[in-house]
């Protein structure tokens, strides 16, 4: 139910952000959460990660340059760079296929994206929320 699940959360985010006009973390993001909503811990790791991507991100703007697309490379290379640090120190909580791994680094740097440019409340409770919905629905599809 993967591909399910990533489809029908990348519909719901779309149409939260047309409705409320808050990216709830990137289009993307709340669909990869329903994934592994029953997952907490998950959940928390990606999180952190994208917060360190994001104080990284705002340690290394003292130096360099970095808005428009540099900002969003820099945050997207960032919560990569993190990302695979935790899959390294903890493999055993990151045990799911290559390609939803792989996924899995981009995610951090797409929600400290929409951290950086919106608060952080609002994106957080947005993400969860349409994560929630992604996930009630795609039980409810494996119901009928």
């Amino acid at each position: 139910m993967t591909f399910e699940t990533l489809l029908i959360g990348l519909v719901v985010a779309v149409l939260y952000v047309e409705i409320m006009d808050i990216y709830p973390g990137g289009i993307i993001v709340p669909a990869y959460i329903a994934l592994f909503l029953d997952q907490p811990l998950r959940i928390l790791v990606t999180v952190i990660v994208a917060f360190l991507s994001l104080y990284s991100y705002k340690v290394l703007s003292r130096w360099l340059i970095l808005f428009g697309r540099r900002r969003f490379v820099m945050l997207i290379l960032l919560g990569a760079v993190w990302a695979q640090l935790w899959f390294l120190l903890l493999p055993h909580l990151f045990s799911e296929p290559l390609a939803l791994r792989a996924i899995g680094w981009l995610i951090p740097g797409l929600l400290a994206n929409n951290l950086e440019k919106q608060k952080y409340l609002p994106t957080l409770a947005s993400m969860l929320i349409v994560a929630v919905i992604t996930y009630s629905l795609v039980r409810l599809l494996l119901w009928l």
